[in-house]
């Protein structure tokens, strides 16, 4: 398949293709201007940053270079910003109960009436996931994708309905789209999802070359014909600037061809005689096209389980990427014989509601293992999941289906280049400033350790933080990272509410692990069963009490009418069932309320 340019999903993934509980977290009517309302107030004062002197050039690293995820990054350029990328991360241990992690957009904010422009580089929702949580804060600027990364960004914004209709602009092959005073060229780069794109931003000094997400389609570490034939474009090119991907830097050699792990896979659909089930991440576009395209070629039917794997196969569809009449749904599967049947699922890095993990807990509604099942983990560990996939792969070995993971077979590729593939791409182009994006600081420090070992002068080089402000000055002659730092503390997504982390909360949820504690502790009438006074109530975890008011005096009118409806009429007094109700009539009004489940402990005593 060599050229697996603008094609396929996530490589390592970051988990991008996850189903996650808080995709069904969509608030009912009346419930959205808590999202639209929230404020992001800031945890310390913001540095107060200087405006940027004319002639000089700025770049703010918004998210994304202190982790995978997240990733946001801003140019200014006279009075003009042009943004690229709007992703989000998932919760991590650090902040449980939590749906998202933004970048923190308040430098942005403050400048919205210079922003000309949000450039997506690709689909993945590391780069589009904030769109939905962050447009309306950054003035609703025309967006600029192609065509894949487009059609999931409107389907995701289905899921927004109070927020304003998009401006998308598709870029069909290569553009020059002109933002302001900014010129930006854009050109495709490799990887594993259908039309992904790198940026060339063009300044008084050279160019910016912004590369992420991005790999080398080679042959046995021979880049393709291809790739040789992409990047002659910077051959002759002024280039000013090179920021490039860091995600896989620490792997050495070139990284396993796209085409190898499809060709692995395709005789797996071919030989194996029964079910054949495959765990990859929904994100891993060009896997999917090529295990729907092998099936149909061998006669054999597909069945899709997991939302976000469904999505992504209603674009395919959409795009006529490939023909899906051997698509059919899991309620047939037992219609057609084992060895006729491959299915696509979800839950390769252990969710404990995916597809895999049903199966593997022997909870599917319509699949059970059998022995001659035979299991294909198609992707690597995310290190934040290992102990989630370590608990899927003791369930699915405790099955008798044959498991098959890429330890064992050539049946996963990154979607990141490994550091020989990121050191060619720095040889095709001769560049005077260099700045890692897209990885952990320690990702970002290897990468540079890869520049200097190319010759690149260490003054040229920036390992930049979140909100780090980077300014080229001189004319181009000199780089230079302020000492103000634009803001970039968590912005994080809980429930309806966008916002900055309550560390009370937060630390309370850690305790608990869950979405919190929810006491309600009244006193009351032995004789009446009606309340002495206003019940107390504790809550840890959950929601911060004192910016909760008008959500406390509803609970307690509920937990006041719950009582006293259930003790009507009763005597002796059941404190029991009052206990009961009590609890399924809080947990109800809060899940409506803010869309998290605490737990609810009623403690009701009588005198």
């Amino acid at each position: 398949m060599g050229g697996s340019r603008g094609r396929g999903g996530r490589g390592n993934g970051g988990g991008m293709g996850r189903d996650r509980r808080s995709h069904d977290r969509r608030p009912m009517a009346g419930g959205f201007n808590r999202l639209e309302s929230a404020p992001i107030a800031e945890a310390r004062p913001a540095d107060v940053i200087p405006p940027l002197a004319p002639g000089n050039i700025r770049i703010i690293p918004i998210g994304g270079v202190e982790e995978i995820g997240k990733n946001m990054t801003a140019f200014e350029i006279g009075d003009d910003i042009i943004v690229v990328d709007a992703g989000f991360q998932f919760k991590d241990e650090s902040t449980p109960g939590i749906d998202y992690i933004l970048p923190n957009t308040r430098y942005l904010e403050e400048r919205k009436d210079k922003i000309r422009a949000l450039f997506i580089t690709h689909g993945h929702l590391d780069h589009i996931g904030g769109i939905p949580f962050i447009i309306d804060r950054i003035g609703y600027p025309t967006l600029y994708t192609r065509q894949f990364g487009a059609i999931m960004i409107e389907k995701r914004q289905t899921e927004f309905p109070h927020l304003k209709p998009l401006d998308i602009k598709v870029i069909k092959g290569n553009e020059t789209i002109t933002a302001g005073k900014i010129r930006v060229k854009t050109f495709p780069i490799s990887h594993t999802i259908p039309d992904a794109m790198g940026l060339i931003i063009e300044t008084p000094y050279g160019n910016i070359v912004f590369i992420e997400d991005v790999r080398v389609d080679n042959i046995n570490g021979v880049p393709t014909e291809e790739e040789v034939e992409q990047y002659k474009q910077f051959k002759d090119m002024n280039v000013l600037l090179l920021t490039l991907d860091s995600t896989s830097v620490e792997k050495t050699g070139f990284s396993l061809s796209e085409s190898v792990v499809i060709e692995n896979i395709d005789k797996y659909i071919k030989t194996v005689t029964g079910r054949l089930v495959i765990g990859t991440f929904a994100s891993q576009v060009e896997r999917i096209l090529a295990i729907i395209n092998s099936a149909e070629k061998y006669g054999k039917k597909v069945v899709v389980e997991g939302r976000s794997m469904k999505n992504n196969v209603e674009i395919i569809k959409h795009l006529d990427l490939a023909k899906l009449t051997n698509i059919i749904p899991v309620e047939d599967i037992e219609q057609y014989p084992p060895d006729r049947i491959v299915m696509l699922v979800t839950g390769a890095q252990g969710e404990e509601f995916a597809a895999l993990m049903r199966m593997a807990t022997n909870q599917h509604k319509y699949l059970k293992l059998r022995k001659t099942d035979t299991i294909l983990l198609s992707s690597s560990i995310i290190p934040t999941n290992h102990s989630a996939v370590v608990k899927l792969k003791d369930n699915l070995y405790r099955t008798d289906a044959k498991i098959i993971t890429y330890l064992d077979s050539d049946i996963h590729a990154s979607g990141h280049g490994n550091r020989d593939e990121l050191k060619w791409i720095h040889q095709q182009m001769k560049y005077r400033f260099f700045m890692p994006v897209h990885g952990h600081h320690y990702m970002l420090r290897q990468h540079t350790d890869l520049a200097y070992s190319l010759g690149v002068p260490r003054e040229n080089v920036i390992i930049p933080d979140n909100g780090s402000v980077i300014e080229i000055r001189d004319e181009g002659k000199t780089i230079t990272v302020l000492k103000e730092k634009a803001p970039s503390n968590l912005v994080l997504v809980d429930g309806f509410a966008v916002g900055d982390a309550q560390e009370v909360v937060l630390r309370d949820r850690q305790m608990l692990a869950q979405d919190g504690m929810f006491i309600v502790f009244g006193i009351l009438d032995s004789q009446t069963g009606r309340l002495r006074k206003s019940p107390d109530i504790i809550s840890r975890g959950f929601v911060y009490l004192r910016e909760s008011q008008d959500l406390l005096r509803e609970t307690r009118t509920i937990i006041k009418e719950s009582i006293e409806r259930t003790a009507e009429g009763m005597n002796p007094i059941d404190v029991d069932m009052i206990k009961t109700n009590v609890t399924d009539a809080v947990a109800r009004h809060l899940f409506q309320e803010t869309a998290k489940r605490p737990v609810v402990i009623p403690v009701l005593l009588t005198v």
